[in-house]
């Protein structure tokens, strides 16, 4: 190998608050890089024959981007509350052994007769839903031309 093959040619660091590779609007698997020099500018083009490696690549500009955030967030000590925590003792909203609770909707009438489900009253026959609603008959199945 020579060591032509080895010089680099250009550098971008990157910065999540300037970011120095961005991807291109019409297209999942190109991007420009912006590579800057002694105040110069170049912006390349680069592109990944594979959805799926350009995909990766994406993925990982979004995990340093999010780690490089959460190190700048200084975590709180542990001696602070948090605001969105409430003050006090935790309560216990569970219910207890035998205890219930039902729920009014407007609209709609009291508790079917026993031995009818939810959805439905006992008997199958009839074109209601129970509740009141009356359900719509099938429609009619097209005719066929010959």
């Amino acid at each position: 190998m020579s060591n032509q093959l080895l010089h680099l040619f250009a550098r971008a660091e990157y910065d999540p608050s300037r970011p120095s590779v961005e991807a291109v609007l019409d297209s999942s698997r190109y991007f420009v890089v912006r590579v800057e020099d002694a105040g110069k500018k170049a912006y390349i083009g680069m592109g990944f024959a594979e959805r799926s490696d350009s995909f990766d690549f994406n993925v990982a500009l979004q995990d340093y981007t999010k780690r490089f955030k959460a190190n700048l967030n200084v975590e709180p000590d542990a001696d602070e509350t948090s605001p969105h925590v409430p003050a006090g003792p935790k309560k216990d909203y569970s219910l207890k052994e035998g205890q219930t609770f039902s729920i009014a909707i407007p609209g709609r009438s009291k508790l079917p007769a026993t031995g009818a489900s939810l959805l439905g009253s006992g008997s199958s026959g009839g074109l209601s839903a129970g509740g009141g609603i009356p359900l719509l008959p099938p429609p009619p199945s097209a005719s066929r031309k010959r």
